[in-house]
């Protein structure tokens, strides 16, 4: 029987879920199980830990606090920004997320937390950072 170790290849479906029970993302919900390689940091230390051991076709469910899932808000990355630079393709409203241009020329998602006068407050942490979440995950195949 396939255990999965700190080199294995696993796909899985996985769901998270908040502290209020609702649901913030699942593979079931999209119809197609996540493929990842132990190790190869897309997970963090502690969630990969909680799959070690873990064989083809079970189901487990664990809580993670913030920095051990998508990490605790740092208030670094939030920013003022100028309302000048939205336009009409891309409104400066609460609750939206628009693409801004990083350093590196790759797009950084950031969330639109408040426009007050000319100035409108971005927040580019993970949406799930400083939330504590429960992961309910079904094996599907592991490749050792």
């Amino acid at each position: 029987m396939s255990v999965i170790t700190e080199s294995s290849e696993v796909l899985m479906h996985f769901a998270i879920k908040l502290e209020d029970g609702s649901v913030a993302e699942s593979t079931q919900a999209m119809g197609k199980p996540a493929k990842f390689r132990m190790g190869d940091g897309s997970l963090t230390d502690n969630f990969e830990k909680c799959l070690l051991g873990l064989t083809a076709g079970q189901t487990s469910s664990f809580t993670l606090e913030p920095e051990d899932a998508f990490g605790l808000s740092n208030p670094d990355n939030i920013h003022h920004v100028d309302l000048a630079r939205f336009g009409a393709d891309a409104p400066a409203e609460v609750g939206t997320i628009i693409a801004f241009a990083g350093p590196d020329g790759n797009d950084i998602p950031g969330i639109i937390t408040d426009v007050v006068g000319d100035s409108v407050t971005v927040d580019f942490n993970h949406p799930l950072a400083g939330q504590r979440v429960t992961f309910d995950v079904e094996v599907v195949t592991i490749e050792n």
